[in-house]
């Protein structure tokens, strides 16, 4: 872990985000074979498809679509053999759900007459089909399937397909634990004596993944339908087929490692910063974990409290949280407020927490500008949103929170606007400015359009 001061964090933060020959070639190597899936699935489909499946997972389903009942049968195991885990995942659902819906509520239609006669309006549509991309490498991400399909389904998207790779002793299907995930996602209730026998309404499951299924959804094959939208997260080679097939399909936004920032005051707790490090990361080496302390003795005990819980840790992914904070763990003692939110600011966090205290969390919130989602106070802790408190944890990583929130109900829709125009003292000098301007761009064909107007 590096331990830097406010007034050395410019520079550093230069020779960690200026690129390199190695890193260019690295992805330039990524691309190129990515690139060879996506032309290969848009020439021959499901074979393609099929073959790539069966080198990079090690499995080759006989059909990619999984059944009604290989899910309902995932559903009713997860509510015999872990009611717990079944619980959770619906009152999780049941979270994403409500902040769903009252996202949904701030996008709606409306006209404004912009000038008498000349009525200008919005409506606002969702998709019609979306693909949802759930990851399961190690860790089969079961809550990224709500994250993505609660969301598209209150955006009332009319059908929702979600996509994981065929596990190795699966036979064929993705993880239990993913198409049970699905079901929940749907609707479907432990409690409910007829939940078994609930279809998932509008959501269908896909035993495929990696590039070849952002390929397949894209373009659509003989068995695997085309999206409009794809999202959801996943490893370098399915971010870097969504990056390429941009256009193809509508798409969320390209996510790279996660990364958390902690901005800690005086009297933060070491060993919650501590905890909440190691929690960002476990997910991959990759992973970035930062703290931004006011002085050297506070960032000292955090070390030490990183240390002592790593010392303790019995989790595999603790390995791989002490290579990640080994390469890339980061804290940056700061000399005032206003210091450490430019820092802030510059880093464009996925996950930002603020452990400053009351008044000094109100003071610092309207100088944040660049984060995919903030937890504000000692008890929001970042794992609360990544699960079960109902804001989504798919977010902007690697500084795109510079430009774009996280996934919502907004990436499942379309805002399209609508003209009106009818007699009235506005119209004609919308038509003559019309006119005018299509003259002066040399678009003659532009002004007789709108000249005709008044001719009549």
């Amino acid at each position: 872990m590096t331990l830097i001061t406010g007034g050395e964090f410019d520079a550093y933060w230069k020779s960690q985000t200026g690129g390199g020959a190695g890193g260019e070639s690295a992805a330039g190597d990524v691309e190129r074979g990515v690139r060879r899936v996506i032309d290969d699935v848009r020439r021959r489909g499901d074979a393609a498809a099929r073959e790539w499946t069966a080198q990079f997972d090690r499995a080759s389903p006989e059909r990619f679509e999984v059944s009604g009942d290989a899910m309902a049968a995932a559903f009713e195991r997860l509510r015999t053999t872990n009611a717990e885990l079944a619980a959770a995942l619906e009152m999780a659902r049941d979270n994403i759900r409500q902040f769903a819906v009252e996202q949904r509520k701030q996008f709606f239609d409306f006209e404004y007459e912009i000038a008498p006669g000349v009525i200008a309006g919005q409506r606002v549509i969702p998709a019609q089909k979306a693909a949802i991309y759930a990851p399961a490498g190690l860790f089969p991400l079961i809550s990224s399937v709500l994250m993505g399909v609660v969301p598209a389904l209150a955006a009332g998207v009319e059908e929702v397909f979600v996509a994981s790779p065929p596990a190795h002793d699966g036979g064929g299907l993705p993880d239990w634990r993913i198409l049970a995930a699905i079901r929940i996602a749907g609707g479907a209730r432990a409690g409910d004596s007829r939940a078994a026998n609930i279809r998932a309404a509008n959501i269908r499951a896909f035993a495929i993944g990696g590039a070849q299924a952002i390929a397949a959804f894209a373009f659509g094959t003989e068995t695997i339908p085309r999206a409009d939208v794809i999202a959801g997260p996943g490893n370098k080679y399915v971010a870097a087929a969504k990056r390429l097939l941009f256009g193809e399909a509508g798409i969320d936004f390209v996510a790279g490692p996660t990364d958390v920032l902690v901005i800690a005051g005086p009297d933060a707790n070491p060993d919650i910063i501590a905890a909440d490090m190691i929690a960002q990361a476990e997910h991959d080496p990759d992973a970035r974990a930062r703290v931004l302390a006011p002085n050297a003795d506070l960032a000292g005990r955090v070390m030490q409290a990183v240390e002592k819980r790593l010392a303790a840790s019995m989790e595999r992914a603790a390995k791989t949280a002490r290579a990640s904070l080994d390469a890339g763990g980061l804290i940056v003692t700061y000399t005032d407020e206003n210091e450490a939110a430019r820092i802030a600011n510059i880093i464009a966090p996925e996950h930002l927490e603020l452990q400053c205290g009351d008044e000094a969390n109100e003071r610092l919130l309207p100088r944040l500008k660049n984060y995919g989602a903030l937890f504000i106070g000692e008890k929001a802790a970042e794992a609360l949103g990544d699960y079960s408190a109902g804001t989504n944890h798919t977010l902007p990583t690697s500084g795109c929170a510079r430009f774009t929130g996280g996934l919502s109900v907004r990436h499942f829709l379309k805002t399209v606007t609508t003209l009106r125009c009818a007699e009235g003292a506005g119209y004609a000098p919308v038509v003559k400015a019309a006119e005018t301007i299509a003259r002066a761009e040399g678009l003659a064909g532009h002004a007789e359009s709108a000249k005709a107007r008044l001719s009549r």
